[in-house]
Order: structure tokens, then sequence, then C-alpha cells
């Protein structure tokens, strides 16, 4: 549903974010594998960051432990810590 609304005789429609939600939850993953590189850089931003909550959607649950994979990922040398591009 959006809302319609006037500005300086100009006709503006705003819409609702999508909602978000948990991956693991929806598709029923219990654990969070260091090894699968792939899946972990859905987590990463081009720099190799690590993405935040509000923009993945995941749990604090599963934050925490995606987080913690990365970072073994990190160590193990299968993901970067800082890299240019992904």
């Amino acid at each position: 549903m959006s809302t319609i609304f006037v500005k300086n005789d100009a006709i503006y429609q705003e819409e609702k974010p999508k909602k978000m939600y948990c991956r693991f939850k929806k598709y029923n993953i219990q654990s969070v594998d260091y090894t699968d590189v792939e899946f972990l850089r859905k987590f990463l931003n081009e720099q190799g960051k690590i993405l935040p909550r509000r923009l993945t959607g995941n749990s604090l649950k599963f934050q925490k432990k995606v987080a913690k994979a990365i970072k073994r990922a990190r160590q193990l040398s299968l993901l970067p810590f800082v890299t240019d591009n992904l």
C-alpha cells in the first residue's frame, strides 16, 4: 500500500519498504559453514565489510553466527580482510 501526497503542486507517491526477513529462519538453515565462501559473500559489501542486520534482515542469533563464520574464513584466507572489489 502506498501513500500519495502533494508538495509544491507535484504529486508524489511514497511506498512502504519491503518487509525484511531472516533467510535462515525462512529456509530452516540451522548452521553457518565458514567454508561456504559464496554464501558468506552475500553478507559482505564491495569493500569486504560485514553488512549490518538492518540491511541483511538477519535475526540477532544468525547475524552473530554469520559474523563468526566470516571471521573464521578470513583467518584461513578464504575471504579477504579488505579488498577493492569482490
